[in-house]
């Protein structure tokens, strides 16, 4: 029988139990105690290190479970036999760790306030009566997993209010709600490729996260370029079922909007092709002069359009919840391919966003938006021709959500990004166009100015002019 000696610190954290387990288990590792060897028994271990037998007794019972020692009945306790190398190697690397320093715990409090943020963008107080709703008045209902499809009442309200504002014709069975346009766009690629659809056609400039998304899926991919007029249609693949990513009401970057003439003809391209029309209707909400122009599936007679919509940029940023009308071909088609889908949109804040729809708060808050991020575009437009007319060239301000500047002096990818990355240093929203758009030459970049308060507008754009 072997004697231990280790060496217990009972002013640490650790419990004795675990100390001695450590020095067991490590002296078997590195050969120091070697396999058959007969442990002492709890008594004798109790009475030489001075501690009590439930703490002998919990330490052998780890090295038991673990599988360094066994028990023999009327015996004692064994040393088994393990890969001694492996062991060896394990204590070694272990040894070598580095040790990790932990900073304080995260948390709420401790979480960083953005630098521009304007609290008159969206009312809480009235999100915050329609969630109590639904936490004090519906609150059996969370107990269920959410539809698939997303919940019944938000989708009767979203099919309303589009038909309403962007006459959307659609009944809110043909509603699909998502965690986010880009997760919706997953589930489309698998409905189009079990069509028979593999190419898809790009906006250049566009918007390139949605891209990443078909890429990822296997599309073929083309991009093609816009106009003042949206997407050249002449440039669409002929003779071939697929389908294109267009955003005619508000096009991202530009903000040009396509004609009515345009629109019949890419429908007309769509019907002689037995293709598909994605229309994200991106920000068509926010328009400042005129009445928005009414959607592209509002015009479809042959159910050849996709319409997307999110909330995202007319709520608050952080709540991801977007939706797409199907047409009836593809509704069907999703509960064949998707049907054990699960919604990863959250169930109480789709409640909560039916009611604040049903009550009338969306279309408040909508207004109030659109009077302040008038005001803001103005104010900064003006600020920039006073003080960075050196610098800057506005190429469009007609975006209800970001302007597209030019900079002056040509400087190079490089540059341009670093100025972007600098930007956001100082807590402003900046990304060049070059990451949209491939062949651009000239050095644009989109600023998105609706999260600057009109008091801090100047000092932002002071700010933006000073960096470059």
């Amino acid at each position: 029988m072997i004697s231990l000696t280790p060496v217990l610190n009972d002013s640490i954290n650790i419990p004795l139990y675990i100390q001695l387990y450590t020095y067991i288990k490590d002296s078997i590792l590195n050969n120091d105690i070697s396999p058959g060897e007969r442990l002492p028994s709890l008594r004798a271990l109790s009475k030489t290190l001075n501690l009590s037998l439930t703490t002998i007794e919990l330490a052998y019972n780890q090295l038991l479970v673990e599988g360094y020692i066994s028990s023999k009945p009327q015996s004692g306790y064994y040393v088994n036999d393990i890969s001694s190398e492996v062991g060896k190697a394990f204590v070694i690397e272990d040894s070598k760790k580095e040790k990790i320093e932990t900073s304080q715990p995260p948390s709420i409090e401790s979480m960083p306030e953005p630098t521009y943020y304007d609290p008159a963008n969206f009312d809480f107080l009235k999100w915050k009566k329609c969630i109590n709703n639904v936490l004090n008045e519906y609150s059996h209902l969370l107990f269920q997993e959410g539809n698939p499809r997303g919940e019944a009442p938000l989708r009767y309200e979203i099919s309303k209010y589009i038909y309403q504002s962007r006459g959307v014709r659609c009944s809110w069975e043909q509603v699909i709600i998502g965690a986010g346009t880009q997760q919706l766009l997953n589930l489309l690629c698998i409905i189009l490729q079990k069509t028979g659809i593999d190419y898809v056609s790009f906006e250049n400039p566009g918007y390139l996260p949605v891209r990443n998304i078909f890429k990822d899926r296997g599309f073929k991919m083309a991009a093609v370029p816009v106009d003042k007029d949206g997407i050249k249609i002449e440039m669409l693949p002929a003779n071939i079922r697929s389908t294109v990513y267009v955003s005619p009401s508000n096009q991202f970057p530009t903000a040009s909007v396509m004609p009515i003439a345009r629109r019949y003809s890419l429908l007309d391209w769509a019907y002689g092709n037995n293709s598909i029309i994605i229309e994200d209707d991106y920000n068509s909400e926010l328009i400042y002069y005129g009445r928005p122009v009414p959607s592209l599936q509002g015009l479809d007679t042959r159910g050849r359009v996709v319409y997307l919509g999110s909330f995202s940029s007319t709520l608050f940023p952080s709540i991801k919840i977007s939706y797409m009308v199907l047409p009836s071909e593809l509704n069907e088609l999703f509960e064949e391919v998707l049907g054990g889908y699960t919604q990863t949109c959250s169930k109480a804040e789709q409640l909560t966003l039916a009611l604040y729809m049903q009550k009338g708060y969306y279309q408040t808050n909508l207004k109030r938006l659109r009077k302040i991020y008038s005001q803001k575009i103005q104010l900064a437009t003006s600020l920039i021709n006073k003080h960075g007319k050196d610098k800057i060239n506005i190429l469009g301000n007609s975006s209800g959500l970001h302007m597209l500047l030019e900079l002056k002096g040509n400087p190079n990818k490089n540059d341009t990004e670093m100025i972007c990355a600098e930007a956001r240093k100082q807590g402003l929203t900046l990304a060049p166009v070059l990451n949209y758009h491939e062949d651009e030459n000239r050095s644009v970049i989109i600023f998105y100015y609706t999260r600057i308060p009109i008091e801090k507008m100047k000092e932002a754009i002071v700010s933006l002019i000073q960096i470059l």
